[in-house]
This record gives structure tokens, sequence and C-alpha cells, in this order.
């Protein structure tokens, strides 16, 4: 079966792009104040109830993976792109890092205890989010937890020849009332909702969201 485009101008964006993303993002966290208080929330809630091990999928680089690792958790990441894959590698040698499409990653049904996907739904179509929320749902534990950050809005951002190179890619706004509804058709209940506006001395352009949500632990069996 030939590989939907969207994954393939991904793949190929990132991959083209990487060292120059990693180089001139390094260090993103420093001083992201509110990004560092919703992983170290969606931490803490993970490690108390001991869900399990949490996998990072869109990992690019390999710093939001770092970082839940400092926090406590036991973490994987997983990106679209071999060339992240291998930078994410080379900079956290003791984490593991795997290529993999979100859409249909090899990982036992009920297996994660958490799962977190920042700024990782911007890629993928609206018409294809309510497959991957299902997948998100049958590869959590019961009771598991999920962390979606994403930009908001409905205008897409269309990012043309970024640090000179030949691709372009699309960077698609999201509604958060929409996320939500879409991810209680999977069946994860909402839990938390975060609503901010934009940092222009971050370079920011649109308000960013971050939702949680969770598996029920009725699920179980």
């Amino acid at each position: 079966m030939d590989e939907p485009e969207f994954l393939t101008d991904t793949r190929t964006f990132y991959d083209t792009i990487a060292g120059d993303y990693a180089e001139h993002f390094r260090d993103p966290m420093a001083t992201r104040h509110w990004d560092r208080a919703v992983l170290a929330a969606f931490a803490d809630t993970v490690r108390a109830e001991e869900a399990g091990p949490v996998a990072d999928l869109g990992c690019g680089p390999g710093w939001i993976s770092a970082h839940l690792d400092a926090l406590g958790l036991a973490v994987s990441g997983v990106d679209l792109s071999p060339e992240m894959v291998a930078l994410a590698r080379r900079e956290y040698p003791g984490l593991r890092f795997d290529v993999g499409s979100m859409l249909d990653l090899d990982l036992p049904d009920g297996s994660l205890g958490g799962i977190v996907a920042w700024y990782s739904i911007i890629h993928t179509p609206l018409e294809r989010l309510p497959e991957l929320f299902t997948e998100f749902h049958r590869m959590l534990a019961p009771g598991g937890h999920l962390l979606l950050a994403f930009q908001a809005g409905d205008e897409p951002l269309h990012l043309e020849r970024p640090f000179g190179h030949p691709v372009s890619l699309d960077f698609r706004r999201r509604q958060p009332d929409e996320m939500a509804a879409l991810l209680a058709r999977a069946g994860l209940d909402v839990r938390a909702r975060l609503l901010r506006e934009p940092e222009e001395a971050m370079g920011e352009s649109a308000p960013q969201a971050y939702l949680t949500a969770r598996k029920p632990a009725a699920d179980a069996g």
C-alpha cells in the first residue's frame, strides 16, 4: 500500500532541515515556563499513579523525551524522520528512539501509561485525527494519560524554504474544543485544557493550546 502523501512530505521536510532545526532551537525549554509547568504536571500525574512507560510521539531531536526522563518518567521517543531520530540518539544515548509513524506503531494494546504528542498532531490532516486518537486509546493502558500540545487557530501556517532548504510544509492549527470532542469520541476523557497567548519573543504567531486526557480505568477488560 502506498504511503499517504502527508507522511512522505513530513518526513522529507524534517529529514532535510534536521541539523539546522536542532541547532536553531537548542535548549528550547530554557525560557518556556508554561511548557515546563504543563510537562511537570503531566509527569507528576503519571508518576504518582505508577501508570507505566511513556511514549513521546513525534519526538524530533529528543528534547521532550529528555525532559520527561529528567522528571522521572520511563520514556522513549518515536519520530517519522530518520534524521531526527539519529540526532536524538546521538544527543541522548541513554534513551531509546525509534523511527515510526504515530498512525501505525507496533506496540501492544494497553502497553503505555502515557503518551505525549508535543506539537506533532499538526501535520496530520483533520480527517485522519479520529484514526490517530483511536490508536492512542488502543496503546494506552486503562487509566493511562495523554498530553497534546498544538497551535490554536483555523488557518494553517505554510512554511517555505526554512533555513534556505528547498522544502515546504503546512503546520495545521487546531481548535481546542474540536480536539477535545475528537478525543471524547475516541474514548478518552479530557481532564484539562490550557490556552495561552503567543509569545512574540519566542517567535510565536498563534495561541498555544495544551490538552490532557485519560483513558478510563473502567476500560480494563
